[in-house]
């Protein structure tokens, strides 16, 4: 942002001589997912600027010039927008040095949520040529001390003699000089300089590139990654770490599986979803949402529009560790989980044992089976050996779910089979809004659904991360 104030700009361009050009302000009229201002030259040349905002006149600076468009970054605002806020981190901007976590801080939140509404729309539309019966309320939650998982970057910098722990620089490999974090939560946030002290003070400072951070119910995990053995004194400094700011560490030697817990014992990570009395312990390297707050309103939000009754039987494809599946379980008549990795397999097998003892006045968990299948590789033969669902729960990661629609797709499109039946609705979660159009555009347009409902999920405030949640059901033939 520039220094020089609105009326003084205002003033410069008003009394200008004659003689001069006038400068070239730019009309934004559009904000992209990126949270970059679009506005157009006379010529019709589209221009991208980063931090301009819809209805603002600004000046910017052209950093990448192409036949059709332009990047810029902004200079001067002389109309501001009503949507225009004073960003809460001192770290966010388009100065040197900038933290690159966070691309939205600028715009109001609410009008965060309102772009990414759009861009899903959009993409159904663009991408899958439909457009949803009906659009959903946006799932919101706190704009602030929300990310309980985080991956932060460490640095040793040997001329100055100081360590950097945070997120990369806005376009860098560079460790931004971060001295708090507005969107982790504020007792991680407080451990940043602390941590920073921490490995300056360490033999091994030169080479522990990370740490992973998982916010559970009852603890804080931190996973150091270390590219040579610790020694016993900066063992004794990690224990003296954990007691004074109450972590738990687990180290990382080598790659996620040589994760491991620096001491055994002490408090469980976990997670829980309280209003269907489940808890899923984890690890720290293992995938949970970022957001615990979103994920509860996310998931009861799915078995609403699912509306699972106790008769049936339903499908939870890409199902991770369990987190739709065992909520389900208390719903359904009998649930199957199908993941791709064979030890999350492993852990919803147990997260379902463990929860199914323990339910007291929660009741029973309907029966529920898990399998390790490559959901990238699913045929129509595979889809009827895994049998028939009256409903379906499909969370993919951002590659989406192509093959497994395709094959939905494939059998409604054949004749129908006495031993398989579709299901006749499926909620789709989606972690990118582009692969969810593909996938609904071959649900509506070649497997015969509708798309009933779909809306936009705050998961990430402030940054250009978009999820989302549709519903389809089944067109009768």
């Amino acid at each position: 942002m520039s220094d020089v104030s609105l009326p003084d700009l205002a003033a410069s361009h008003d009394t200008a001589s004659d003689a001069s050009p006038p400068p070239p302000w730019l009309e934004v009229h559009a904000v992209d997912l990126e949270a970059q201002g679009v506005a157009r030259r006379p010529d019709g040349k589209v221009v991208f600027i980063e931090g301009a905002l819809p209805t603002e006149r600004v000046l910017a600076n052209v950093h990448r010039k192409k036949s059709h468009f332009e990047h810029a970054s902004l200079t001067a605002v002389l109309r501001e927008s009503a949507q225009r806020v004073q960003p809460a981190c001192p770290h966010f901007g388009l100065h040197a040095g900038a933290c690159g976590g966070c691309k939205m801080q600028h715009l109001h939140v609410a009008a965060q949520v309102a772009v990414k509404q759009r861009v899903l729309e959009d993409n159904l539309w663009h991408l899958g040529r439909l457009r949803p019966e009906r659009v959903l309320r946006p799932i919101e939650g706190p704009a602030w001390g929300y990310r309980d998982r985080g991956r932060l970057s460490v640095r040793y910098v040997r001329k100055k003699g100081e360590v950097l722990v945070g997120f990369h620089e806005r376009k860098s490999r560079y460790v931004a000089d971060m001295r708090e974090c507005r969107v982790l939560p504020p007792h991680v946030s407080a451990l940043l300089l602390p941590l920073r002290a921490l490995i300056g003070a360490m033999d091994a400072r030169e080479t522990l590139p990370q740490i992973e951070l998982a916010v559970g119910a009852d603890v804080t995990a931190l996973v150091l990654r270390h590219m040579e053995p610790l020694s016993a004194g900066d063992l004794a400094q990690l224990r003296a770490f954990a007691s004074t700011h109450g972590v738990q560490w687990w180290l990382q030697p080598k790659g996620p599986d040589t994760v491991h817990l620096l001491d055994e014992g002490g408090p469980q990570l976990s997670y829980r979803l309280p209003e269907y009395g489940i808890e899923m312990p984890y690890r720290p390297t293992d995938f949970t949402q970022v957001n615990a707050h979103i994920n509860r309103v996310l998931v009861h939000r799915a078995l609403s529009l699912l509306d699972v009754q106790a008769t049936e039987r339903v499908i939870d494809w890409f199902c991770g560790l369990g987190n739709f599946s065992l909520p389900l379980a208390t719903r359904a008549h009998e649930v199957l989980g199908i993941e791709g990795s064979e030890a999350l397999v492993a852990r919803s097998r147990d997260n379902y044992q463990r929860n199914a003892a323990t339910r007291g006045i929660h009741g029973p968990l309907a029966p529920t089976r898990f399998a390790a299948r490559n959901l990238f590789e699913m045929t129509p033969e595979q889809l009827v050996a895994d049998g028939t669902a009256q409903k379906w729960l499909v969370d993919p990661p951002r590659e989406g779910a192509h093959a497994l629609v395709q094959a939905l797709a494939q059998l409604r499109l054949s004749p129908e089979r006495a031993d398989w039946q579709p299901p006749q609705r499926i909620v789709y979660v989606s972690c990118n809004p582009a692969t969810l159009a593909r996938d609904a555009g071959i649900l509506v347009n070649k497997a015969g659904y509708r798309c009933v409902a779909a809306g936009a999920v705050n998961m990430f405030p402030h940054t250009a991360h978009v999820e989302s949640i549709a519903q389809f059901e089944l067109v009768p033939r």
